[in-house]
């Protein structure tokens, strides 16, 4: 059985991973802009950090890019999102890495316009601009 065919890689399993996570993150959102806390957290709690990838720290990575970390280890997911000069935002992926493996998924439609209104919520806190102080120092 080839590696593509196997259930357990990251690329069968990506697209409910990444449903998942939006699912979890539309709650807290809803909860967040109704005052509440999803499921005892807060948006704010949600996710292991926000930092800033510059370009060509990866093999192949030519593109600069602000990385929302969910969860890390095996298996470990993020969105990352990349931007203009100005930090205005062009695109957003999500990606799903275990051991080896790797898949990802630019968003589209309804999660890109979600992940596009969450990406201003950062912006509004400022959380860019400290990630890139973060990144220069």
């Amino acid at each position: 059985m080839s590696n593509t065919q196997r259930k357990d890689t990251c690329e069968h399993r990506i697209d409910t991973q990444l449903a998942d996570r939006i699912e979890d993150l539309r709650k807290a959102w809803d909860a967040y802009c109704n005052g509440t806390e999803a499921d005892g957290e807060a948006l704010h709690e949600y996710g292991l950090s926000f930092d800033y990838v510059a370009p060509q720290t990866f093999d192949d990575q030519p593109e600069g890019y602000f990385r929302y970390q969910l969860s890390w280890g095996g298996p470990s997911d993020e969105f990352r999102f990349f931007v203009n000069p100005d930090l205005s935002l062009h695109r957003v992926e999500y990606w799903f890495l275990d051991w080896f493996d790797g898949a990802h998924r630019v968003l589209a439609q309804d999660d890109r316009a979600f992940l596009f209104e969450l990406w201003s919520w950062f912006a509004e806190g400022g959380a860019p601009q400290a990630a890139l102080r973060e990144a220069y120092r």
